[in-house]
């Protein structure tokens, strides 16, 4: 695997993703959708909203590490709502049953979370048998926050040490051919799904082998569901685990 992708500048970042907004959306439609997601970030900012966002601070204590919302920037707020995508750590108890209901040993895969943030699900798969370990986030803050997250966490439990983080496109990112988990907490708008399976496929059709991939959050399920190649193995109403099936 390669980390070729460099991280364009705040105004590039911006300026791409509103043009691509425009793009899949419409003028109509990215109005509406900056519109709601304005309205929501404002929430965000009450004193009322960032005191419950601290719930999920347990972790960060324990660890010594910073995964929760709650200290995200209001610049990175302000990126994120342009991009189209939101930070939010996947919960250890969630975590867990959603790896526990895959239908495979683990030894041996890789795990890769498209969208990984402050990178604390990159830290929880540590305690599972993986090979390695990998984040890919569009945001080179969150992404910078992950690496030292990853630099001084520390567990008893934990099996693999092979943990690494880079600040790339989702829907770019060089897949390494690897068996693979892959993780997403709902990370994406639904044109960057569209990129991200694409990438997916290809790279499947240039080497296949065993892939799973677990959708937290499903929001978008329909997308998936409406690609043949990706065959449903569980189902909650919380998450829905696919296996990719490429036939020769």
């Amino acid at each position: 695997m390669t980390d070729d992708f460099t991280k364009p500048s705040n105004s590039t970042g911006a300026l791409t993703w509103v043009r691509d907004s425009l793009r899949h959306r419409g003028l109509a439609g990215s109005a509406r959708y900056y519109s709601r997601e304005f309205l929501d970030l404002l929430r965000d900012l009450t004193p009322e909203r960032r005191k419950s966002r601290y719930g999920d601070i347990d972790f960060d204590f324990e660890h010594n590490v910073d995964t929760t919302w709650a200290t995200v920037s209001l610049r990175t707020r302000i990126r994120e709502w342009l991009s189209g995508g939101q930070y939010q750590p996947s919960e250890p108890v969630m975590f867990r049953e959603m790896l526990d209901s895959l239908p495979v040993y683990l030894d041996g895969f890789t795990f890769i979370d498209l969208g990984s943030g402050k990178g604390r699900t990159l830290l929880m798969a540590s305690d599972y048998p993986f090979r390695r370990i990998i984040g890919v986030e569009l945001l080179a803050e969150l992404n910078a926050i992950a690496q030292r997250n990853i630099a001084r966490y520390r567990s008893d439990s934990q099996k693999c040490f092979a943990i690494e983080s880079h600040a790339a496109d989702a829907g770019r990112f060089d897949l390494p051919a690897d068996p693979s988990v892959l993780y997403l907490f709902n990370p994406f708008p639904r044109h960057v799904w569209c990129n991200v399976l694409a990438n997916l496929y290809r790279s499947l059709l240039a080497v296949p082998r065993p892939v799973f991939l677990i959708y937290h959050n499903p929001v978008h399920q329909d997308i998936l569901a409406a690609e043949g190649w990706l065959q449903e193995r569980a189902r909650t109403h919380q998450f829905v685990i696919y296996q990719a099936v490429i036939d020769d």
